[in-house]
């Protein structure tokens, strides 16, 4: 189950499909067992960039099903994010009874005061149950909706049961030192924050005081890497090696064509067989491509993992 001590990297899951448009069973077996090589301490299924809204009810849940089998004793995470509580409730209830540690739930654009946003995790967790290790997923750029720190102390001191911060919001670097200030004075209890936005402000965020990354950039391997260099107190190593991959992870994090980037770059990897998605989607020019393949060729010059990679 999912605790307040989560750290490390909690990679954010693409969703496989085939060319016709299938969840690709397979693809999702071999997915998991890359992740897992990447040294990642535990994935993310569902999110924004795993296409959730794309697979229906029965989808989501056999793909959950599946993913949390294969994990093992990696923990799993579940987007339940919904417009209406009797889909989340469904979803939470089958993803929980098959073994995942916990869900992520994002509040919905038409909520906007302080007391509509606590007030919609206590429905919320009335929904899935107090029992149910929740994430909150703070991420305005998508949702619209600003969560300040006060009021996530708030959600966090009245729910026992919710055990992250996913956070999200840009810039949020004094938001880290605002949670872990309320900490230190004693008006919250502790709570894992990892942090999303691609790994894009990753390095500072760490020494900020965040407990690692929730990300799906194509190399998990290098926010793993960076964390433990950090930890280690190794601060230049762990900057170079961020600074080598920047131009590619900026380039992933364009909104509308960020996941055809990523699920192209993890084909390449060999963690997919297929880069599709389900439609609607937009998909790679042939200038895109050409451009991710420069990226990826400069990068193999000072991370070999992105050797022979590019088209």
């Amino acid at each position: 189950m999912l605790t307040e001590a989560a750290s490390g990297v909690y990679v954010i899951a693409v969703t496989p499909f085939d060319e016709s448009g299938r969840v690709d069973e397979a693809s999702t077996d071999r997915m998991v067992e890359f992740y897992r090589d990447c040294g990642v301490t535990g994935m993310t299924i569902l999110g924004i960039m795993g296409e959730a809204p794309k697979l229906d009810t029965e989808e989501a849940i056999a793909f959950s099903q599946r993913v949390v089998k294969r994990a093992g004793n990696l923990p799993v995470i579940v987007g339940v994010s919904a417009p209406g509580f009797a889909s989340m409730r469904t979803l939470s209830k089958a993803v929980m009874n098959a073994g995942a540690a916990g869900v992520m739930i994002a509040p919905p654009g038409n909520v906007r005061t302080d007391d509509q946003i606590a007030g919609y995790y206590d429905q919320c967790v009335a929904a899935i149950g107090p029992d149910v290790p929740f994430v909150i997923q703070d991420y305005p750029l998508a949702s619209g909706v600003q969560i300040a720190a006060n009021v996530i102390r708030r959600i966090v001191m009245a729910y026992p049961s919710c055990k992250m911060l996913k956070h999200e919001d840009w810039p949020g670097l004094e938001k880290i030192n605002a949670m872990r200030g309320f900490e230190k004075d004693g008006s919250m209890r502790q709570i894992s924050i990892l942090t999303g936005n691609g790994g894009l402000f990753l390095d500072f965020e760490m020494e900020r005081g965040a407990d690692g990354a929730m990300t799906g950039y194509a190399f998990p391997d290098m926010p793993a890497e960076v964390i433990r260099m950090l930890g280690a107190g190794q601060r230049d190593a762990g900057h170079d090696l961020f600074d080598a991959h920047l131009p590619l992870l900026r380039y992933e994090q364009q909104p509308g064509i960020g996941l055809a980037v990523r699920k192209y770059v993890l084909k390449r990897r060999g963690a997919i067989a297929s880069d599709a998605q389900r439609t609607p989607a937009l998909k790679l020019s042939k200038a895109a491509n050409e451009e991710v393949d420069y990226l990826l060729r400069r990068l193999a010059v000072r991370d070999s993992r992105a050797a022979g990679l590019s088209g």
